[in-house]
């Protein structure tokens, strides 16, 4: 089959309507809008544009489906979760497909990614029946304390187009286990990957309602309803730090339980001592992955002074080898940016640190021809003040900047705003654990270039959010604490 065939094959089983109270639906109006390839332009396909009264009908659907969802046998929940991973292993290929073509990655990253979606469902299949209260003596002896978590009831999650299955997964498995009700809207650049998804966990037995998605390009209009009506209980967004501070106003008018997972701006710090060939095959995971559009990719690079210049000219190297294309080429490594604005936001911080005096090492530039394409690039001696040590860049962008002192590194590392990860490079142990213990994020990567594993929490703290997901601490984002006091003689 032509690979044109293909994709042409793999977009025909995508649903491009609204998901419902377990039907699929068009969009009230008949409204719909396009889903364009960020590597050619060109519209993959037409999905239902939802309204508000669409994005109620669902938080209706989830708000009639909670009770007797609350009250289906945890161990079933489990196994609809298990089917699902099972699923998605199963089609890997032809999910990683379409995650490519809307989204713009290498088909080698969208299948990692459907790998990692899928082992949250897999993980929290097993977590649905270890959920646990306690029944313990009063500290007076008189009578008797019972806890016990329930689910806190239907949620409303925003999810982001940079990791279209995974961060959908993350959220959906820990709610599902727990026993909530589900609305999600993702992302306008890729609601195919998410809609997919529901049609796979539909097929795994997911009762209708449980599971409710509405695609949309007009996201304030159509969230804004969700959370100011008293049905939803739980909100959970990630993307950027304006937009969930927006939310999180609105939320606060409910008292609205919410999990934010926001921007990063992640330092990556290299100690003179540390292995640099494993520093720098580090930093080209940490940095490219995602085509650098992760909120967990190394931002900013502070390289110890005696090995700065040797650990920039083998970051150069090895990024100046990256083959850049189409995501759908098999020897792709770098894919295009999602958008024209996305593109157009990388070269303004690109431009303005190289006004502010940094030195380009190499790319600094869009590619010409279509698709949203940008050069790997490579900036040393970034000056203080250039915005992209500040503001993320979300790109294939690595400047670099060097270090005297440890208390130096450490002060650097902490100077921003956020605080969602940091990634540490040294072979000295006890170095190792005091900076982890001082640099402030939510999670560390010592001597590795990834964090990223559904057995482990992952958040932020700062202006990157708060909340977990993943880990034993996922389901508990789900659950609410319900104490009972037992009179007994």
């Amino acid at each position: 089959m032509a690979v044109a065939d293909r994709e042409r094959a793999v977009l025909e089983v995508v649903p491009t309507e609204l998901l419902i109270g377990g039907e699929w639906r068009a969009a009230s109006g008949g409204g719909t809008f396009a889903v364009e390839d960020p590597a050619t332009q060109e519209t993959l396909l037409e999905v239902a544009d939802a309204q508000p009264a669409d994005a109620l009908a669902a938080l209706d659907a989830a708000s009639g489906a909670q009770e007797s969802w609350a009250a289906c046998a945890p161990r079933e929940r489990g196994e609809i979760l298990r089917r699902t991973h099972e699923a998605l292993v199963a089609r890997t290929d032809a999910l990683a497909l379409i995650m490519t073509l809307e989204m713009g990655k290498s088909l080698a990253e969208s299948r990692g990614e459907i790998a990692y979606a899928a082992e949250f469902f897999r993980w929290f299949s097993e977590e649905a029946v270890r959920v646990h209260g306690r029944y313990m003596v009063n500290t007076t002896g008189a009578g008797r304390i019972l806890t016990m978590r329930q689910p806190v009831g239907p949620c409303v999650f925003v999810t982001p187009w940079n990791f279209p299955t995974a961060m959908g997964a993350r959220k959906i498995a820990p709610a599902v286990a727990a026993g909530c009700t589900i609305v999600v809207k993702p992302a306008q650049q890729t609601p195919l990957s998410m809609l997919v998804l529901a049609r796979v966990m539909e097929e795994a037995g997911l009762p209708g309602g449980v599971l409710n998605v509405i695609t949309t390009q007009r996201a304030g209009a159509v969230v804004a309803p969700l959370l100011s009506d008293p049905r939803t209980r739980k909100l959970s967004f990630t993307g950027s730090t304006e937009v969930g501070r927006a939310l999180m106003r609105q939320a606060a008018e409910r008292v609205l339980r919410v999990s934010m997972e926001l921007g990063g701006n992640a330092p990556f710090i290299v100690f003179d001592d540390a292995d640099l060939d494993a520093a720098v095959e580090g930093a080209l995971l940490a940095k490219m992955r995602n085509v650098g559009e992760a909120c967990t990719a190394a931002n900013r690079f502070h390289v110890a002074q005696p090995i700065a210049g040797e650990f920039a000219r083998r970051l150069t190297e090895r990024m100046r080898a990256l083959r850049v294309g189409r995501g759908t080429e098999p020897t792709t490594e770098v894919g295009p940016l999602i958008d024209a604005p996305q593109r157009a936001k990388v070269a303004e911080l690109v431009d303005d640190a190289r006004a502010r005096g940094a030195a380009l090492l190499l790319g600094g530039e869009a590619l010409d021809g279509r698709g949203y394409f940008y050069a790997p690039t490579v900036l040393q001696s970034v000056p203080p003040g250039a915005r992209m040590l500040s503001e993320e860049v979300f790109g294939p962008v690595a400047p670099i900047v060097s270090f005297s002192t440890e208390e130096e590194a450490v002060a650097a590392a902490n100077r921003t705003e956020y605080g969602l990860v940091a990634y540490l490079y040294t072979r000295d142990l006890e170095r190792a654990l005091r900076v982890a213990e001082r640099i402030e994020s939510g999670m560390v990567g010592l001597n590795q270039g990834m964090v990223s594993n559904p057995a482990a929490p992952f958040g932020g703290v700062k202006q990157s959010g708060f909340g977990r997901e993943g880990g034993f601490e996922g389901i508990d984002e789900y659950l609410q604490t319900k104490y009972v006091a037992v009179a007994l003689g």
